[in-house]
């Protein structure tokens, strides 16, 4: 088993910026078929859209994922284009600020929504095409699909202004766990890849409005740097892969040993 991904049907979320757009611009080069989703389609083909010889293998899919009907509508037209699906990564993530002590702040529900509940509707929408996909198949072994969840170190740490961030991914985490013991007997597997500071747009955002923060950040990281986007890519590629078909119910760390230290007082992004 490789870790090829040539010629697998793959739906990406949050792909219109940062680690999501990372992931889909390596799927696409490595021959793989994209749905790349998101809420901003101008984006999408701004960014995607000059990868040459690529254009059979890219559709573009822009809606509001925490509607029931967008994730139905985004399926459809993944099988129209495609007629299966075969990997999905739930990449759109959302970070806000909390204030912990404020009854009257709404971030966690917030990004419960986002990060949680959209991933995992999403996810129990796929695995019902992806089990379809299997039963209607000759084929009675084998792998029928992956699902890789994009989480966050954040998870495992108490930092008090991402107490929110924290408290979505954590259930995240749990969601990954949770549905790769449903879907082991229909042969999906499901793996989430929890990441530290990687260079996405809100860490941008946050390295310009806070001074020493990158200095911090190196200090709390043994590998002594912060990620970029695509470093990511090759964890979820692995995932998503027939080299990892009994790799179920993980979160892979990606973080150049961060959580080792144990540093509580800088921010993951």
């Amino acid at each position: 088993m490789g870790l090829s991904i040539q010629g697998k049907t793959a739906i990406i979320t949050g792909a219109a910026n940062g680690v999501g757009l990372a992931i889909a611009r390596h799927f696409i080069d490595q021959g793989a078929k994209v749905m790349l989703a998101d809420r901003d389609k101008a984006r999408l083909k701004d960014e995607c859209g000059d990868i040459d010889g690529a254009e059979d293998n890219i559709r573009y899919f822009a809606g509001d994922l925490r509607e029931r009907l967008t994730i139905e509508n985004l399926i459809s037209a993944t099988i129209d284009a495609y007629d299966r699906i075969d990997i999905l990564v739930n990449a759109s993530r959302q970070i806000l600020t909390t204030d912990p002590l404020d009854p009257h702040d709404t971030s966690v529900e917030a990004m419960l929504e986002q990060n949680t509940f959209t991933a995992l509707r999403l996810g129990q929408a796929v695995a019902k095409r992806m089990i379809a996909q299997a039963e209607a198949s000759e084929q009675e072994d084998g792998p029928a699909g992956s699902i890789i969840n994009l989480s966050s170190i954040a998870a495992r740490r108490t930092h008090l202004d991402l107490m929110g961030y924290s408290i979505a991914t954590a259930a995240l985490d749990q969601a990954t766990r949770s549905l790769a013991v449903a879907l082991a007997p229909h042969r999906i597997r499901v793996n989430g890849v929890a990441f530290g500071s990687v260079m996405s747009a809100s860490l941008k955002d946050s390295l310009s409005e806070t001074d020493g923060l990158r200095q911090e950040i190196r200090e709390c990281t043994p590998l002594g740097r912060i990620a970029s986007a695509r470093e990511v890519t090759s964890a979820v590629q692995f995932l998503a892969s027939d080299g990892a078909g009994f790799v179920t119910g993980e979160t892979l760390t990606v973080d150049g040993g961060r959580t080792l230290l144990d540093s509580v007082t800088t921010a993951a992004h």
